[in-house]
């Protein structure tokens, strides 16, 4: 399942999305999962689906590898739909069986929070997809510099989601080589109810737990052996710099969100689908 995350994952490429500055991104990335949770109608969704395939276009992104990390929740998104689907108890009763219900609001539950999760880990993948793990953390510690003031370690915080989104891909890449070595050995992973089957995932996550605090800990004496002290006082080799295309990229995303507030208010008024 790890190695579907594509969450953490760098894909190079020659785009406008790619040399946009880190800042830019992420603060599209939280104006855009905010607006995911203000849209409640159809013409909302029309505009956040088409700003999403907008910006998967510019960043030439194959919309295989922006999906792929889908596959990965795949069991939340049904288990989130089944929920709302059956035993939602709101809006007009539409089928009634035993403890089963199916509403008006459980069906619209069901399609918007399904959306919700798909386009809010395609979205987020997006970030990481466009930009270099380096150039992640720059933008990260940039961008929380000014609690800096207050004692918050910020160069070390960005240190560690950093390496937590680069860690991602490779435990992927690990838990698929161990079950295959698992499955070289005999091990069957797909026989048995669910509780068998998930018993039989202790031969894979044990070794994947082990070898975790392993690559922690060669990666804690690399950092030592090359006197890693935080971000106190060092200088960088490429400084983060706004372009144009960044200032234009800030306008449109804020057009974006202010157009998803003002549909938002809109249909709380009842003047919007």
């Amino acid at each position: 399942m790890l190695n579907n995350i594509t969450l953490g994952q760098f894909y190079p490429a020659d785009s406008v999305i790619h040399r946009l500055d880190p800042r830019v991104k992420i603060a599209a990335t939280i104006l855009y999962i905010v607006s995911l949770f203000l849209v409640n109608g159809v013409v909302g969704w029309v505009i956040v689906i088409g700003f999403f395939i907008f910006i998967t276009a510019l960043a030439k992104l194959p919309a295989v590898m922006v999906l792929k990390g889908i596959r990965a929740i795949w069991i939340l998104i049904a288990i989130t739909a089944v929920c709302n689907f059956f035993f939602t108890q709101a809006g007009v009763v539409l089928v009634h069986r035993g403890v089963l219900t199916i509403t008006t609001t459980g069906i619209h539950n069901t399609v918007y929070y399904t959306l919700r999760l798909i386009f809010l880990i395609a979205g987020a993948s997006i970030m990481t997809l466009t930009t270099s793990p380096n150039r992640l953390t720059d933008g990260l510690e940039s961008a929380l510099w000014p609690l800096h003031r207050i004692g918050v370690p910020v160069s070390e915080i960005a240190m560690m989601m950093s390496i937590a989104l680069r860690f991602i891909p490779i435990l992927g890449e690990e838990a698929e080589k161990i079950k295959r070595a698992q499955l070289a050995r005999g091990a069957d992973f797909d026989e048995g109810g669910p509780i068998k089957r998930v018993r039989g995932l202790a031969p894979i996550l044990v070794p994947l737990f082990v070898s975790s605090f392993r690559r922690a800990e060669d990666l804690g004496l690399a950092m030592e052996a090359r006197c890693y002290r935080g971000g106190e006082g060092r200088t960088k080799l490429h400084p983060l710099k706004y372009a144009r295309s960044d200032y234009v990229a800030y306008a449109l995303v804020l057009l974006f969100f202010a157009a998803v507030i003002v549909i938002h208010v809109l249909k709380a008024k009842g003047l919007m689908l």
